[in-house]
């Protein structure tokens, strides 16, 4: 497959030393770039998804009239990783 570019992209002085200052060694600037866009559109997806599961979410609380509170979701949650810690100590 062909490589395509992105448009380049003009930014202040001060941005790019904050880019430059954070490189990893042998690390590019346009290596920096790309994984910070790669990264960013994982980010918007996995948002997106994570919106479309909580309407799918409301709209079937809404049909079973089924709700559950925050403290019983919190609760569930810490009953987990308890048991997630507990299985990894054995």
């Amino acid at each position: 497959m062909k490589t395509a570019s992105i448009p380049s992209l003009r930014v202040d002085p001060e941005l790019r030393a904050a880019a430059e200052s954070v490189l990893k060694e042998g690390e590019t600037l346009s290596a920096f770039v790309e994984n910070s866009l790669r990264a960013q559109i994982d980010h918007r997806r996995a948002h997106a998804e994570f919106i479309a599961r909580g309407m799918v979410a409301r709209e079937e609380a809404k049909r079973t009239g089924v709700y559950y509170s925050a403290d019983e979701v919190v609760n569930e949650l810490k009953e987990m990783l308890a048991a997630k810690i507990a299985s990894k100590k054995n």
